[in-house]
């Protein structure tokens, strides 16, 4: 059975028991704040199934994730136990039953919607780390390959110094700067090329210019951090 079935059973379970509860015991005839605690309950519900949906994509998204499920959870709980109250005592008013549970299901949509919106900030923060450490990462590593792959020593030697020199780079970035990342990248693609046609020249004039881009991005890095 797909798992997306089982879902939908697991949460279909609360409902049909709370629903056979209150049909069977209380019948199908009641006052307006019953229904409309009745209907606060299920919102509360359908909520809490509904927060893994919210979360936002992401390494960190099991721990982003708790944290909403927790506050819908707390939402659930504390709006279910209210609902019941105001089912079983029945006023003829709606006034209390709806000014309570709106106040409520207010004060959990504020919190909840902060906790997406500093979620949402984190997961920023984590993709703008990732592309960072990818700088380092892929360019690293394409010139590692390059460097054990080329034959001409003088070649290999110039590669070798512009893979020191971005492996040892910070791996923390700036806006500012990429624009120049993104050349650096490019240029080692080109430079893989050349490395792959044996144009030794090429490869000599290149890595001349990557190093100094290299230098540069990492001078401009000290001045804005």
């Amino acid at each position: 059975m797909k798992k997306a079935v089982l879902w939908v059973i697991m949460g279909s379970i609360f409902l049909v028991i709370f629903n056979t509860f209150f049909f069977l015991l209380g019948g199908t005839e009641h006052t307006a704040s019953v229904w409309i605690s009745y209907g606060f309950i299920h919102f509360a519900y359908i909520m809490l199934l509904l927060t893994p949906i919210l979360t936002r994509k992401g390494k960190s998204k099991a721990i982003l994730g708790l944290a909403l499920y927790s506050i819908s959870s707390a939402y659930f709980l504390l709006e279910f136990v209210v609902g019941i109250v105001f089912i079983l005592i029945s006023l003829e008013s709606i006034n209390a039953p709806l000014l309570t549970q709106m106040s409520i299901a207010g004060i959990y949509a504020v919190i909840l919607i902060s906790n997406m919106l500093a979620n949402e900030h984190t997961a920023e923060a984590e993709e703008k780390r990732q592309l960072e450490i990818d700088y380092v990462k892929n360019a690293s590593a394409k010139l590692k390959s390059m460097v054990d792959s080329v034959k001409d020593k003088g070649s290999s030697k110039k590669i070798e110094k512009v893979y020191d020199a971005i492996n040892s780079s910070p791996v923390k970035s700036h806006p500012n700067l990429s624009q120049i990342e993104a050349q650096i990248l490019t240029q080692i693609n080109v430079l893989e090329d050349m490395v792959y046609m044996g144009n030794n020249d090429g490869i000599i004039s290149l890595t001349d210019s990557l190093l100094i881009a290299v230098n540069e991005r990492n001078r401009h890095l000290k001045v804005l951090n």
